[in-house]
């Protein structure tokens, strides 16, 4: 059996490699390593796939999150709204501008922000809500949409682990994860279901005054050569990363139809299982699983993860402490007990190995220990 890992790349390029191979020897070759043509030929391919009229590519996900915030003119003081239950960068940058995050809980299924809870932390100085779409699977956006526009609220969506998910409207329509809000953001983090072989991001957006005033503002405030109209940052995707994510973007439905097949094994292995909830899936959303979390039950999953390490099989916990404790955003005077449904998924998920290469004898192997665990 192949060793297990939590993301399997090598397994990744061995398929695909000789495409990869070919794309990155074509810049090499062109030495055209900023702003080739591969970034405008990437941003189109990309625009097509999800079906919005606009990407503007960057540096990474969380430069993606603080071009977002930049372009919509938000002030010091403006507070804006996310969830307790993600990945530092989601409010890492709200405090880099001088913004106020205000800390909202998931809901105890999905994961994702909580409607509810937005609702009640809307007051005259929120502008902005910040979903993300955690692990796959996208956040009630529908309902986001109509507090949004009840309020005057710009949504940014934060979409850098669903890329490929679509959302379905009560009116039959679908939309892909990122292209709902004002804006929506990405990472191409290696890791990620549309991964580069660096750090890279991008924004999508259906506004085109926004994004001209995007690539301005990642490109130093120019709009013309030595002209600066707006005040800026660097923060551009390489032309290589471009080209290795040209190549993955035409596998990615593919590479995200096989993850779903890997989470459909876990399901059915784990049904029985009373210790084990498997991810819910909702019914307004597609679950592209950029991780298969479970929640293990009766405090058993710090044993269950040292149990499975026993046994060769990784495993991670995404996220082991909620952003409100966390020492840099003491300042915001939140308290432990303040959002109990973060504190207790912190407490009980465990992700499992994920990616699109893993086979049969592999999940069957995992599933086996894990089961096992619960039967000692």
């Amino acid at each position: 059996m192949r060793e297990i890992h939590m993301v399997d790349l090598k397994a990744q390029y061995e398929k695909i490699g000789s495409e990869i191979d070919n794309a990155i020897k074509s810049v090499l070759v062109s030495t055209a390593f900023i702003k080739g043509p591969d970034i405008k030929l990437f941003e189109e391919e990309l625009q097509e796939y999800m079906g919005v009229k606009h990407v503007v590519s960057c540096a990474n996900g969380t430069d993606a999150l603080h071009l977002a915030m930049m372009v919509l003119g938000l002030k010091p003081g403006d507070e804006v709204i996310t969830t307790d239950f993600t990945f530092i960068s989601t409010i890492e940058v709200v405090a880099l501008l001088g913004l106020k995050p205000v800390i909202v809980d998931p809901e105890p299924g999905t994961f994702n922000i909580s409607i509810k809870a937005v609702q009640k932390a809307i007051t005259s100085k929120t502008k902005a809500i910040v979903p993300v779409h955690l692990f796959g699977q996208c956040a009630d956006m529908e309902s986001l949409l109509v507090l949004a526009k009840k309020h005057d609220l710009f949504i940014i969506e934060d979409a850098a682990q669903a890329t490929g998910a679509d959302y379905l409207f009560k009116n039959g329509t679908t939309k892909k994860a990122g292209t709902i809000g004002h804006i929506g953001t990405t990472s191409f983090f290696p890791s990620k279901n549309l991964g580069c072989y660096g750090d890279g991001g991008a924004l999508y957006t259906n506004d085109e005054t926004l994004a001209r005033k995007l690539r301005s503002i990642a490109n130093h405030g120019m709009k013309v050569r030595y002209h600066y109209d707006d005040i800026g940052v660097n923060s551009r995707l390489d032309t290589i990363q471009a080209a290795v994510l040209r190549v993955k973007l035409k596998h990615l439905s593919k590479f995200n139809s096989a993850r779903k097949a890997v989470a459909d094994h876990y399901d059915e292995a784990f049904a029985g299982c009373p210790l084990i909830s498997v991810p819910e899936r909702a019914g307004y959303s597609s679950h592209i699983f950029h991780q298969y979390t479970i929640k293990v039950k009766n405090g058993k999953r710090d044993e269950l993860k040292k149990y499975l390490e026993s046994k060769n099989i990784p495993s991670m916990v995404y996220y082991p402490g909620p952003l409100h404790m966390q020492k840099a955003y003491g300042y915001l005077d939140y308290k432990e007990n303040d959002f109990p449904v973060t504190i207790s998924l912190c407490k009980e998920v465990l992700s499992l190995p994920m990616h699109p290469d893993m086979e049969k004898e592999q999940l069957d192997y995992i599933t086996l220990k894990v089961l096992e665990f619960f039967d000692k």
